[in-house]
């Protein structure tokens, strides 16, 4: 379905001015000096397409409308009479347009991959649905277990031990589950829940997913969302506290009375609040345990005050009500991490317990781990959660930036200041992931296979090109040279239009199971909600996913070259065997270039059912889209661009397309080869 033009109405009046609160605003703090790529093309966002600022009461009354209303849209969505929905989040446009995102359940069982996100115009019609998973569940044969849940927990223990983990003991019985998330057949299941510590000391919520029939293990993740940061003090900031009597006590009444506590050195516990007989915070040096809380309470507030005034979202959750922050954890623990169960931050002392791991792009970076989990919920593992993990570098290098803080100047490295390398480099490189050793600078098939921090560099990349673009620039006095997969240039549109295109699509258009393909097709579709199809917005968000190898560009990029097509039509079976259009290739002379321009017109109801393969005349196969469940648009209108030097130019070549689910049909159109 299409999303239909927008309109804009008096909602957008209702947006308030964003005030300027004490917190994060440092002494003598000037902005930034926006770069080049900030002076953004003259397109202005539509503004009804703008993220509507919901009070607490104001969302409230939206989920209390959106869940009485929950058995006609099941109704509408073409569910079983054993399938309820439950609205876990709703996010408005400035025009109306209201976003709902539900959980799904199966005769009371909750449903993992049965999440869904319903946008609807102000005048109630369903412009569009993203699933994560569009597989019905009719086929499930029913809710009887053949295993009993003490076997499904001992494969769980057996999973965290495995892992390297300590101390391990169910956090939670095994509950049944439908499970979803892999975009095959329903399977019903056993979740567990798998407590103590991971191999580093860090705090385990190991879910084990049990096949309820065979006791075969399906999938499992991580619940504790890890990351680091630097120890580089901001200054002398203002931080918000409040005053009981004669004591003073670290908790911000005007960002949801966040508090911020001492674990000394502990591992388990809320921690005890800071406070004291006056309202000074630390003296700038790691020995001082208040030193730490300051830090940390100063990049909750400065992420705080970023996804209120920036985006409209007041807190975490949306709901007005503030987290905590942990310090001290462990003993020398070179980490920080968030926690759903705890609703908190938690930050190690570093190597040395010298270094805390309080920085402002760590607050950032674990703040919106929580974000994600309060919207999207992408799960933490494969692609999706390589995509969590750079949800959490993007807004991290959007808080620096929008911080201004002359002591830690935003940019786009991570950890830059911890030297947790020992050798003065950072941790992680948005403009040229790979220069870690580790992270990867654009998408491939196995990504999913490799660490969730190694495989978020493609996004991260992607954020990079998108607000920067390509080539060598300096930025705030930091120097970068970033490349792309397909050689051609990406314009950058500015680090805000970047930020609020993946804010809007984390929150409207992703699901737990999206994955890289996904990511690109909501993108995409923000940006035109947002600045209009033919706009440069457009243009260069689509540029920077084909600059890490993730689709096309609009037009190929090679179109001097001669070309050869098939415009004959070749159905397509549902859910069928692969069909091929041929190409015959004549006259030209040795290989073919290392970037051979695929041209794809594939008329189709449901994209994400197709693989779309390049067969060169040798046989060997080029992937060009893959399977996806998330891919939720139709057709599929794009060039790709292939390396086939290897192959001899001359020769029948082929595209071959394969529908790998029911329900839905359609046709090659034409396929055009440009050498």
């Amino acid at each position: 379905m299409r999303p239909k033009p927008r309109r804009a109405t008096a909602a957008g009046a209702l947006v308030a001015a964003a005030a300027l609160l004490a917190l994060g605003v440092p002494t003598g703090a000037q902005a930034a000096a926006p770069t080049g790529a900030d002076r953004a093309p003259s397109a202005q966002a539509d503004p009804g397409a703008l993220p509507r600022a919901l009070s607490p009461a104001q969302r409230t009354a939206l989920v209390k409308a959106a869940t009485a209303d929950t058995p006609a849209t099941a109704q509408q969505l073409g569910l079983t009479a054993d399938e309820k929905l439950l609205v876990r989040d709703v996010a408005q446009d400035r025009d109306g347009t209201t976003h709902t995102r539900y959980e799904r359940t199966y005769r009371g069982l909750p449903v993992l991959g049965g999440d869904l996100v319903v946008s609807e115009a102000p005048s109630g019609a369903t412009e569009t649905v993203a699933r994560a998973s569009r597989t019905a569940l009719t086929g499930l044969a029913g809710t009887t277990a053949r295993i009993s849940p003490a076997a499904a927990e001992s494969r769980a223990l057996g999973a965290a031990a495995a892992e390297g983990g300590k101390q391990a003991e169910a956090a939670r019985a095994p509950r049944k589950v439908v499970w979803l998330a892999q975009g095959n057949e329903p399977v019903l299941a056993y979740e567990t829940v798998v407590g103590g510590l991971q191999h580093d000391g860090t705090p385990s919520e190991l879910h084990v997913v049990t096949d309820a029939a065979t006791g075969a293990e399906l999938f499992r993740w991580q619940a504790v969302h890890t990351g680091t940061g630097n120890t580089q003090y901001s200054g002398q900031v203002t931080v918000g506290s409040v005053q009981s009597g004669s004591t003073f006590q670290l908790t911000d009444s005007g960002r949801g009375n966040h508090r911020t506590t001492n674990l000394n050195r502990g591992t388990s516990g809320t921690g005890t609040l800071f406070s004291g007989p006056d309202d000074i915070w630390g003296n700038g040096q790691a020995a001082n345990t208040e030193t730490a809380a300051a830090d940390a309470a100063y990049g909750a507030g400065l992420t705080w005050d970023y996804y209120k005034n920036v985006h409209g979202r007041s807190g975490i959750r949306g709901d007005g009500v503030g987290a905590s922050s942990r310090v001290h954890y462990g003993n020398n623990y070179v980490n920080a991490f968030w926690q759903d169960s705890c609703f908190c931050m938690t930050y190690g002392d570093g190597a040395g317990n010298a270094k805390p791991l309080t920085s402002i792009d760590v607050a950032a970076h674990e703040m919106t781990h929580g974000v994600t989990s309060n919207t999207a919920r992408l799960v933490y593992s494969g692609e999706s959660g390589g995509l969590n993990e750079a949800t959490s570098d993007i807004f991290a290098a959007a808080v620096e930036f929008h911080a201004a803080n002359p002591n830690d100047p935003g940019d786009y490295l991570v950890g830059e200041k911890i030297d947790i390398r020992g050798n003065g480099t950072p941790l992680r490189y948005m403009d040229r992931p790979s220069r870690d050793g580790s992270s990867k600078d654009a998408w491939y098939s196995g990504i999913g296979s490799i660490d969730v921090h190694y495989s978020s560099g493609p996004a991260n990349h992607w954020f990079y090109l998108l607000s920067e673009g390509s080539g060598a620039k300096t930025v705030n006095g930091v120097a970068y040279d970033s490349p792309t997969s397909d050689g051609l240039p990406v314009t950058g549109i500015g680090r805000e239009k970047a930020a609020l295109i993946w804010y809007k699509a984390l929150t409207t258009k992703f699901t737990s199971t999206t994955n890289y393909a996904g990511a690109r097709t909501g993108t995409i579709a923000v940006a035109t909600e947002l600045y209009g199809a033919a706009s440069a917005e457009v243009k260069s968000v689509t540029d920077a996913w084909a600059g890490i190898n993730v689709g096309a560009r609009p037009g190929g990029g090679n179109p001097g070259g001669p070309s050869f097509e098939n415009a004959a039509d070749v159905s397509i079976p549902d859910n069928g065997a692969a069909v091929t259009s041929p190409v015959t290739v004549s006259g030209v002379t040795g290989n073919a270039p290392a970037a051979l321009q695929v041209e794809v017109d594939i008329v189709h109801t449901w994209r994400g059912d197709l693989v779309v393969d390049l067969v060169a005349p040798d046989g060997t196969v080029y992937n060009l889209k893959p399977f996806s469940a998330n891919d939720s648009a139709d057709n599929v209108q794009e060039t790709y661009t292939v390396n086939a030097s290897s192959e001899v130019a001359n020769g029948a070549w082929a595209l071959r397309v394969q529908d790998r689910a029911a329900q839905d049909t359609g046709y090659i159109n034409r396929v055009k080869l440009t050498f």
